[in-house]
């Protein structure tokens, strides 16, 4: 997939949507750190985990540096608020509509109470006329 050619939130979204960049990215919560480092729990080969670096970095998501030898890589927090803003609009629509849902689970429940207690009240009763009524 060309992750340039997409517009940055949806090049966002691509590399977030791959396992191995998201486990990337939950480690460099932790700081920056090099590229051999990053490899180090995973299975597969440096080059490949330079290509998952490039579609994060490309995607706006980390970035790297070189300071002498060393090439630490670090998360960029501004990107992933970006898409933190893109889902709260949704966050706040799905949390609107369950808690429309938890009222009406709530009315639905409360009137199965009311009438089971209904019915049980009007069993008892009826139970007490059978019990009350003399024998003929």
């Amino acid at each position: 997939m060309n992750y340039v050619a997409l517009d940055p939130l949806s090049a966002k979204f691509a590399a977030l949507a791959d396992p191995t960049r998201r486990a990337i990215l939950a480690r460099l919560t932790l700081g920056e750190t090099s590229v051999s480092e990053l490899a180090e729990p995973f299975a597969i080969s440096l080059p490949a985990i330079s290509k998952h670096l490039k579609v994060l970095e490309t995607a706006g998501l980390v970035a790297r540096s070189r300071e002498a030898q060393w090439r630490p890589c670090r998360l960029e927090p501004a990107a992933l608020k970006e898409v933190d803003t893109w889902l709260e609009r949704y966050r706040r629509f799905w949390e609107a509509r369950l808690d429309r849902l938890d009222a009406y689970l709530l009315e639905v429940h409360a009137a199965e109470t009311a009438q089971t207690r209904k019915r049980t009240k009007r069993r008892a009763t009826q139970k007490a006329r059978v019990r009350a009524k003399p024998a003929r």
